[in-house]
C-alpha cells in the first residue's frame, strides 16, 4: 500500500478509522434491528423528506462530477495512468473534492434507513448492504494513500451515475411525476458500463505502469468483479427473468437494490409521515 499521504493529514474523519469503522457498524446494526423494530409497527411514508434529500444529493453528485472534470482538465490527467504527485494544484482540488466523495458515503446510509421506515425490507438486498457499507471503508483507505491521481476515474463516472439516479428518486416521490419516469433501467446499465470502463481504466496502469501503487490496482480489478457480477444478477433477475409477468413499477426504483419513493403498497396501507 506504501506511506499514507500527508497532504490530507488532520482531515475530517481521516486521521483515524476508528469513526469509519464505527459508523459501518452502527449501519449494519440498524440494518439488522430495524426490520425487526418495524415489524409490528406501521410503516412511515416520509415523502417530505424524500423529495429534498434526493434534491441534495442530486445537486452534491452534479458539484462532486463538475469539480472532478475540470481537477482532471486542470491536471491534464493521462486516462491510461496518472500517478498521485504529479497534477500539481489539480491534485490539491482532486483531493478536496474526492473527500465530499468519501463523506457522501455515509450520507448515502440513509438510503437503507428510509427502506427500514417505510417497510421496504425487500429492497435491503445483499448488493445493497454489500455496496453501501464497502464504499464508505474502502474511500476512506483511498483518501489516506492515494487521494488523486488514477483515483479519480470511478469516481467520476459515478457522481455522474448518481445525479440521474437521485435525480430519479426524488421524481419518484411525487406522485404525479412518477408514471412519467422510464429511464429506471437504463441507470442500472449505466452503472453496469460503468464498473466495467473503470476496470478498464484500472487495467491501463496495470499494463503502463506510471508510479500509482500496484496493490490499489488489483485491489480496483477485484472489486469491480464483484460488483459487475452482483448487478448483472441483479440486473437479470429484476429486467430480464419477469419481464412477462411484472407490472410496470413506478416506485422510487430498484436501482442498485434502492427504493426510497413511494410504493404501490401506499394505495392499501396508511403510513405514518417521517416527522411523526
Amino acid at each position: 500500500m506504501g506511506p499514507r499521504d500527508p497532504r490530507v493529514r488532520g482531515w475530517l474523519l481521516l486521521g483515524n478509522y476508528i469513526p469509519t469503522f464505527a459508523f459501518t457498524a452502527m449501519y449494519l446494526l440498524v440494518v439488522w434491528m430495524g426490520p425487526k423494530y418495524m415489524k409490528n409497527r406501521q410503516p412511515y411514508s416520509c415523502r417530505a423528506l424524500l423529495v429534498p434529500y434526493n434534491l441534495c444529493l442530486t445537486l452534491l453528485s452534479l458539484y462532486m462530477f463538475y469539480e472532478l472534470v475540470m481537477s482532471v482538465y486542470q491536471g491534464g490527467y493521462n486516462f491510461f495512468c496518472q500517478n498521485t504527485h504529479s497534477g500539481g494544484e489539480a491534485d490539491k482540488r482532486m483531493m478536496n473534492v474526492l473527500w465530499w466523495y468519501y463523506f457522501s458515503k455515509l450520507i448515502e446510509f440513509m438510503d437503507t434507513f428510509f427502506f427500514i421506515l417505510r417497510k421496504n425490507n425487500h429492497q435491503i438486498t445483499f448488493l445493497h448492504v454489500y455496496h453501501h457499507a464497502t464504499m464508505l471503508n474502502i474511500w476512506w483507505f483511498v483518501m489516506n494513500w492515494v487521494p488523486c491521481g488514477h483515483s479519480y476515474f470511478g469516481a467520476t463516472f459515478n457522481s455522474f451515475i448518481h445525479v440521474l439516479m437521485y435525480s430519479y428518486y426524488g421524481l419518484s416521490a411525487v406522485p404525479a411525476i412518477r408514471p412519467y419516469l422510464w429511464w429506471k433501467k437504463y441507470i442500472t446499465q449505466g452503472q453496469l458500463v460503468q464498473f466495467v470502463l473503470t476496470m478498464f481504466q484500472t487495467s491501463c496502469a496495470v499494463v503502463w505502469p506510471c508510479g500509482f501503487p500496484m496493490g490499489w490496482l488489483y485491489f480496483q480489478i477485484t472489486y469491480m468483479i464483484t460488483l459487475i457480477l452482483l448487478f448483472t444478477n441483479f440486473y437479470i433477475q429484476t429486467y430480464k427473468k419477469h419481464a412477462g409477468s411484472r407490472k410496470t413499477d413506478y416506485s422510487n426504483g430498484s436501482i442498485n437494490g434502492h427504493t426510497n419513493g413511494v410504493t404501490s403498497n401506499e394505495k392499501v396501507k396508511y403510513r405514518k409521515p417521517c416527522t411523526d
